[in-house]
């Protein structure tokens, strides 16, 4: 059986997609790759081979892809461009000289319906990857499928200024009115849950050009089930804390310079608030609001509505408040 290999095994999605696929391929057919392999121990026990390697060193990159045959490339967390596909090159260029075949790879649900064209920052690396896949496709170095991963819906923070369920305000201020059209929110968990499904079914298909496995070379689009306005988003914020919540527009340069931001827009030293404030500029534009059948379709099932996900999540917060176990 091909080798499947996950870089990096680990973070929210990447330890989804790896829950997921254990229930989907025997452990032994995985390579677990990680900053910190001693926290894929488990893993380890019920048959996985687990090896070190990290995006921020390069040199730990050469040969750790040895035996892989299909790779779940996971992007680089940051909102930078250049140091990012700096990274992920390297990565894939690694993963090539040792043979790997496919590369499946996590982009980012920006760009609207599957344009090659983006106003939000954070999306502009994940393009130039998937262009990058697409041209050593043409050269006949791999093949590949890129998924762009929906927003998730608990990734809410970085789109509300930060907005806290534990300690909600009453007030957002970014540089959005909070009119459509809006984000088809997408819960993690099920994201990764359809990424496994898709990687399980490239691996268990002998002939991966047939119609039964129709995504390679090709990129993808997994969304929730509808689109939901900043104002709606925030509404339902609202609803789970018990509070009124309501948006205040501001300027993208008034963003910038909230102080509640802290050092969370910043990388390698460098302050991006102005930079990820493009991300509203991209959701006025519709970028976010396209919604795709396609994750219903890999899960089997109609996928979890944005308040459902975040009424779970406030009732695990009250449940840490109040010391028990809310799940």
């Amino acid at each position: 059986m091909p080798k499947i290999g996950i870089f990096p095994a680990a973070g929210g999605l990447g330890s989804s997609i790896i829950d997921h696929l254990v229930q989907r391929v025997p452990a032994d057919q995985l390579i677990l790759i990680a900053r910190k392999p001693d926290s894929l121990a488990e893993l380890s026990r019920q048959g996985a081979t687990v090896r070190r390697a990290d995006y921020e060193d390069p040199s730990t990159l050469d040969r750790v892809f040895d035996g892989v045959d299909v790779l779940m490339l996971i992007s680089y967390a940051s909102f930078e461009i250049q140091y990012r596909v700096e990274a992920h090159q390297a990565a894939i260029d690694c993963a090539r000289r040792s043979g790997v075949k496919h590369i499946f790879y996590s982009s980012l649900a920006f760009g609207g319906d599957l344009a090659d064209t983006s106003v939000a920052h954070v999306m502009g690396a994940h393009l130039r990857t998937e262009r990058y896949l697409a041209e050593l496709q043409a050269q006949g170095h791999i093949t590949y499928t890129a998924i762009r991963e929906g927003l998730y819906s608990e990734s809410f923070p970085i789109y509300t200024a930060w907005f806290d369920l534990a300690d909600p305000v009453d007030e957002i201020t970014i540089p959005h009115d909070g009119s459509p059209p809006g984000v088809t929110w997408a819960k993690r968990d099920e994201l990764g849950e359809a990424t496994a499904n898709l990687v399980a079914a490239y691996v268990q298909n002998p002939d991966t050009n047939s119609l039964s496995f129709p995504y390679v070379n090709r990129v993808l689009l997994l969304s929730g089930p509808r689109a939901y306005s900043l104002r709606e988003t925030v509404e339902i914020l609202g609803r789970a804390v018990g509070k009124e919540v309501r948006i205040r527009e501001i300027s993208t340069g008034e963003y910038a310079a909230l102080s509640t931001h802290g050092d969370k827009h910043t990388y390698h030293g460098v302050d991006l608030a102005r930079e990820w404030a493009t991300a509203w500029e991209a959701i006025q534009h519709g970028e976010t609001a396209v919604v795709s059948p396609l994750l219903g379709e890999l899960l089997g099932r109609e996928p979890e509505d944005y308040e459902t996900t975040i009424r779970g999540l406030a009732r695990e917060v009250r449940g840490r408040s109040h010391g028990v176990d809310a799940s």
